[in-house]
This record gives C-alpha cells, structure tokens and sequence, in this order.
C-alpha cells in the first residue's frame, strides 16, 4: 500500500488552538514506545516527526494532515521523561483534555512497546480510554525486537496484560516495515478516506 501523504501542520498546547479536522487519529504510548517512528514508517519520511532516543522530546501536541483527509495527532508520551514531575503532570492533562475534548476524533491508536509488553502505565491508560469510552486499537511496536523463538508467547502475554485477545492487537515493526500497511489501510478506514 502506498505511504500516507502527510505534512506537519501545527504545534499547541491546547485542544482549542487546534484547527477543525473532520476526522482524527491520535497516536499515544508511553515514552521512547516508537510513536514519533510510526509515524514517519506510515508516510515514508525519515524526518517528519522528531525521533530522539532521548524520552520526553515530544512536549506538545502535533498535529499532522493527511493530504487524502483528516488528520494524526501525536501526543507527548506519558512515564519516565527526562524533565521535571510538574512538566510530566502538565503533559497528563494536556493530553486527557485532547483526548476527551478533540472533536472529531475518530481512533487513538495506543502503543505497546512489543519488546517489554504493557507496562502499568499502559494499563492505566488502557483504563482510562475504556472508563470515558473512548474508541482504540492497541498497536504493539518493535516486533523486530522480538526474538522469533519466544513470539507465540509474548504475543499471548502481551494480549492478556491488555485485557484483549491476541487478534485484537496489531503488531508492527517502524523500522523493519512490518504491519506498516496494514496500520495504512486501517488509518485510512478510520478516517473515511476508502
């Protein structure tokens, strides 16, 4: 399947200085889970997001527009980030408020990190999204971390300490390609663009 064809299109701090989209996906995970990475595998660009190995870099709300309709929000990422605890806190509300008051917004794709499974934060957030029913997909990242021999079992792992089947995840790998296009075609069914 073809990249999505996507420019960045704002930064903010708050829900309200966005502009309309008439449909939205927003990416959310922990720290360091590949948000920023998926994004840039999804259209095919190495520098779309900022990638850094440093946790916290993303600090605001970026919105992106797919040049086919709608648009992809990527949100900071919640847990350890090298900055204070009054910043992390701010980050938390910032994105609840998104999440809760972005109009439009069809899907919240949550990262998983593949490597490690959900850690409890994931789980919390997991929660969270459920408790104020909230449409997700969970996408488990770094499947090429994964070693072969142990994939039947942390697939498995990985589903139950999401409280899903394992069908119901979505495994992909930014830097190997694997799951890309899938994410693609299902992006652009949430966003009504096929």
């Amino acid at each position: 399947m073809a990249p999505l064809r996507m420019k960045f299109v704002k930064s903010a701090t708050d829900v309200d200085q966005l502009p309309y989209s008439k449909a939205e996906i927003a990416i959310v995970g922990r720290s360091n889970v590949g948000k920023s990475s998926l994004i840039n595998a999804l259209s095919n660009h190495k520098k779309l997001a900022m990638v850094s190995g440093t946790p916290g870099r993303t600090r605001l709300l970026n919105l992106f527009e797919l040049l086919d309709g709608g648009t992809c929000m990527d949100l900071p990422g919640y847990g350890y980030a090298a900055t204070s605890k009054s910043m992390r806190a701010s980050w938390q509300k910032m994105i609840e408020q998104y999440l809760l008051e972005r109009d439009n917004l069809e899907m919240i794709i949550c990262l998983v990190d593949g490597a490690i499974g959900p850690t409890k934060l994931d789980v919390q957030m997991l929660d969270w999204l459920r408790a104020n029913d909230l449409p997700h997909s969970v996408v488990a990242t770094k499947r090429d971390k994964v070693k072969s021999s142990k994939w039947s079992r942390r697939r498995v792992d990985l589903a139950e300490g999401c409280q899903l089947e394992p069908n119901d995840i979505i495994w992909v790998s930014s830097s190997k390609g694997t799951g890309i296009d899938k994410m693609r075609s299902l992006i652009n069914v949430w966003l009504g663009n096929k």
